[in-house]
């Protein structure tokens, strides 16, 4: 059921965000099932977040009902999607992202990269770094005394890695995913490069911050990632990650209110489901947020202040302790994904997002970005 696919509490959740109209772009809000058109009194969604009284601002707008939510999500999921569908629901948004923020993502870095972007070493590889560090990360928090006591006995074992560096040092890794108005949305097609042959996808939640640093909601996130390609470098990092269609974020940006907030992040439990449609492949795994290593308020400090302003706001992607390593083709290589897979990203709070892989040379090419947006407002 569409139904499935929104936040568990929805009558009490305070959902925004874009849809496609024959029109074009169009802000929106949830209110009892129904879709309500909010873009006559505020068309662009950085406006919006940036406002101080943003919620009570999106309680009172009045508007054109677009239909009920659950049509608009099966509109989204139709292959061609029918109008009204669902976009990515930030506009003009920096869209950042913080790597190696648990402890499992650290060690599945530093296996891509000492593989050289061969998943046939990478079994090997995971037995041998588990022996060598012999303690749960997962307990250690970066930049403190046991994790730079850590990093000194790797690096005297010849075993330390520019990952390591992020996963354990004082600094985050934060990195720009993809560019304002390219992020796709729910039940679109996200992208793999044709080129990459070991891939996986990311599940994530992901911050909404506004122009003055401050998370103002939240909305799920799949950081699509190409493991071969980064693993033969980390200076590829911008090929493995920004590619077209590669970062889908949705369904819709929850606002932060008396019902859900940044605790509510802290707790969440996110969840992973696979489905290959050329062999059947089924793959389930979850992110609990819980085990992050860095508080979510500090990688937003980190990403923003008196070193670094983002005048539109930013998304910010969080990461993900969860990184698929079942076998699907052969013993010992792990997961990649195929053509057509069906990626579903959920967790209660938030609802789901559901996209289908394709490469990102056959999808439709981007073409919408600031300057058709901006036309559009006039």
């Amino acid at each position: 059921m569409t139904t499935d696919y929104l936040p568990h509490d929805l009558d009490q959740a305070l959902l925004v965000g874009r849809v496609w109209r024959d029109t074009g772009p169009a802000l929106v809000v949830i209110r009892q099932g129904e879709v309500v058109d909010i873009s006559p009194h505020c068309d662009c969604m950085a406006d919006l977040l940036d406002r101080h009284d943003a919620v009570d601002f999106v309680r009172r707008l009045e508007g054109e009902s677009l239909g009920r939510v659950d049509e608009l999500l099966t509109n989204s999921l139709a292959e061609p999607q029918q109008t009204p569908y669902l976009l990515a629901p930030c506009d003009v948004q920096a869209i950042k992202a913080c790597g190696v923020t648990f402890a499992v993502s650290l060690l599945e870095r530093v296996i891509e990269e000492q593989a050289g972007g061969d998943p046939a070493r990478a079994s090997q590889l995971r037995a041998e770094l588990n022996e060598v560090i012999g303690q749960d990360l997962s307990r250690i928090v970066p930049g403190y005394d046991e994790a730079m006591a850590l990093k000194a006995a790797l690096q005297a074992r010849g075993a330390w890695s520019q990952y390591m560096e992020v996963g354990l040092g004082a600094d985050a890794e934060v990195f720009t995913k993809a560019q304002p108005l390219s992020s796709v949305g729910f039940g679109a097609h996200v992208g793999l490069h044709p080129a990459s042959k070991w891939n996986n996808p990311e599940p994530e939640i992901v911050l909404a911050v506004d122009a003055f640093g401050s998370p103002k909601g939240a909305t799920l996130g799949n950081d699509v990632n190409l493991r071969d390609i980064e693993g033969r470098s980390a200076l590829l990092l911008g090929k493995a990650k920004d590619n077209n269609a590669s970062c889908a974020i949705g369904p819709f940006i929850r606002l932060f209110d008396a019902h859900f907030t940044l605790d509510s992040v802290r707790q969440a439990r996110v969840s992973l489901r696979i489905e290959g449609t050329d062999d059947g492949f089924l793959l389930q795994g979850e992110s609990d947020m819980r085990e992050i290593s860095r508080d979510p308020l500090d990688l937003v400090r980190q990403t923003v202040g008196d070193h670094h302003q983002y005048p539109d706001g930013f998304m910010l992607f969080l990461g993900t302790m969860f990184s698929p390593i079942q076998d699907r083709d052969s013993e010992g290589q792990g997961f990649t994904h195929h053509l057509g897979d069906s990626v579903t990203i959920a967790t209660p709070s938030l609802g789901a997002l559901v996209n289908r892989v394709e490469h990102s040379d056959t999808l439709p090419p981007w073409t919408f970005g600031i300057r058709q947006w901006a036309a559009h407002r006039r």
